[in-house]
């Protein structure tokens, strides 16, 4: 059907400019992931060098041969030293510049937008600091030239590994004491399959050098192949489960995801981390690991250039390892391959 003669339709109101008033919601939506569960999961602890130290040390195995006759003479036993390792603090940052005008106009959202963007910058700088310590690099002291790094969880990862074909640990400055001067090293051939017999072993391993593992950490892509397996015939553990309650009429919910493994050597959960790559399988014991802090994230208004605004938000840290034998890692992870038995 035409259009009546003489209208005056939308589309005249452009003609001479925008003459229909906008219609814009005054908030912003992003739905980008906020979390950071390795940080959140472990300790912290302050720092006073941008080298930061801690000794290590292990009961001896137990001797069941141990036993004297009644008098014994004494016999001194050789003694073992504690074992000094660091890691150096790394700098995170960001940087903002926001002219005056710009801040002074009324946003969508309400708020100032210099105000915004240090609230958005802060939670980006957050996920860097989570993807910068679950990150397989070795430590690096830096120069003049060279920005220091700290070591990330991969390099520390030597006692209860579980690598593919060629890969191998990080090591120490050392030898047996110093810093992860080399990073781990992925293997040379394809990734594999995940397997639940790998996996226990790993955790078995870590409780028996004392460690108590809680937390299974995997990238998103492996905490479903996992929860998959898990409902598989080859797995025998888990059972879909569905629950009628009490009233049906609102529908039924079904269970299809594995959150929580109990195994013979402890509870653990397995927790998805987006930041984390899906090379590896981390089993965390997280009272073995801390954020250590040189400097706290924070803002630094800096100095007045021009006719603009500027602010850095800033982080001074590293990873703190207390002992790396309470955790393990399966590398190697081929993320698109079904887990097996």
């Amino acid at each position: 059907m035409a259009q009546l003669t003489g209208s005056h339709d939308r589309y005249d109101l452009n003609v001479t400019g925008q003459m229909a008033r906008e219609d814009l919601m005054d908030t912003i939506f992003q739905v980008s992931r906020e979390e950071t569960p390795f940080i959140s999961n472990i300790g912290s602890e302050k720092c006073s060098n941008t080298y930061k130290e801690w000794a290590l040390d292990a009961l001896a195995t137990p001797d069941g041969t141990n036993a004297q006759i009644d008098g014994f003479e004494f016999a001194a036993e050789a003694q073992e030293t504690a074992t000094r390792v660091g890691n150096y603090c790394q700098i995170s940052a960001k940087q903002i510049r926001v002219t005056r005008r710009a801040d002074l106009m009324k946003t969508v959202g309400g708020k100032k937008e210099l105000a915004r963007l240090v609230a958005k910058r802060g939670v980006e700088l957050k996920r860097d600091m989570e993807a910068v310590l679950l990150k397989n690099q070795a430590a690096r002291p830096g120069a003049s030239t060279q920005a220091p790094l700290t070591a990330g969880l991969p390099a520390w990862l030597t006692s209860n590994v579980n690598r593919g074909s060629g890969g191998s640990s990080g090591a120490l400055s050392g030898t047996t004491y110093g810093y992860p001067s080399s990073a781990a090293t992925d293997a040379s051939g394809a990734d594999r399959a995940l397997s639940e017999a790998t996996l226990h072993n790993i955790i078995r391993s870590c409780w028996a050098n004392g460690g108590r593992p809680t937390m299974i950490m995997v990238s998103t892509e492996v905490k479903s192949r996992i929860s998959q397996y898990m409902f598989s015939s080859s797995s025998r553990i888990a059972t879909p489960f569905q629950d009628h309650g009490a009233n049906r009429k609102k529908g039924l919910t079904v269970v299809g995801s594995v959150d929580v493994l109990v195994t013979d050597f402890g509870t653990v959960d397995i927790v998805p981390n987006y930041v984390q790559r899906d090379d590896d399988v981390f089993v965390i014991d997280p009272e073995y690991f801390a954020l250590g802090v040189l400097d706290p994230m924070h803002v630094e208004e800096m100095g007045k250039v021009g006719d603009a605004n500027d602010r850095m938000l800033v982080a001074d840290y590293c990873l703190i390892s207390k002992n790396e034998a309470a955790s393990g890692v399966v590398a190697d992870v081929d993320e698109d391959l079904a887990m097996v038995a």
